[in-house]
């Protein structure tokens, strides 16, 4: 883990506390990070030109994002990849969101020099358990970005929610979902994959 000075720490905790009065622009929020002033790891993100706390993750989170990374992973085609709370931009809306899982195209060398963006990358998933809420608000945000897909994993209610332009679709435990790239549809995948297992209440 990189490390940075006492007084960039402080100016980052500054600006984030003083964030909900006014907004911060997406290439500030580079800048930050570029310059060291925000640590490598630090738990926020950017998202609609506030600096936001990221929620723990619970284990049934976790699973579910390791159960999402393979039943994806299986399923890709040369020249695509799964990233794994890795930042992707938001110009429009000044955010730089760090989704549980997306699915983008090209190599992770292909972006050393900048985030990829809705250009880049063909679905955005979430985890829904006790971030539910805020996970479905976003949708709209990454639909008006120009993101193609957005899924959210409900954990609670055992289903998938798929949100796309064309509207949102709830897809039970037992269904399976198209992976779309670039407007084909390329595999299904099991709902019941992207689940924790069931445990006893």
């Amino acid at each position: 883990m990189s490390t940075v000075s006492t007084t960039g720490q402080a100016e980052a905790t500054a600006t984030a506390r003083s964030a909900p009065p006014g907004r911060i622009s997406l290439a500030e929020y580079e800048g930050w990070i570029d310059s060291g002033a925000i640590e490598e790891g630090a738990p926020i993100e950017l998202f609609e030109g506030r600096l936001v706390r990221k929620m723990t993750k619970g284990r049934r989170h976790c699973a579910s994002s390791v159960k999402g990374l393979q039943a994806i992973e299986r399923m890709l085609p040369p020249g695509w990849f799964v990233g794994t709370e890795l930042p992707i931009r938001m110009p429009s809306s000044a955010g730089m969101p760090e989704p549980d899982l997306s699915v983008t195209r090209g190599e992770a060398d292909d972006y050393l020099e900048r985030a990829p963006g809705p250009a880049d990358v063909a679905l955005v998933v979430e985890i829904g358990d006790s971030s539910l809420f805020e996970d479905r608000r976003r949708a709209a945000v990454f639909l008006a970005e120009g993101y193609p897909a957005y899924w959210v994993v409900n954990i609670p209610d055992r289903r998938l929610e798929v949100y796309t332009p064309a509207g949102v679709e709830i897809l039970p435990e037992g269904a399976s979902v198209e992976l779309i790239l670039d407007g084909a549809a390329i595999a299904r995948i099991a709902v019941a994959d992207l689940l924790p297992r069931r445990t006893a209440d």
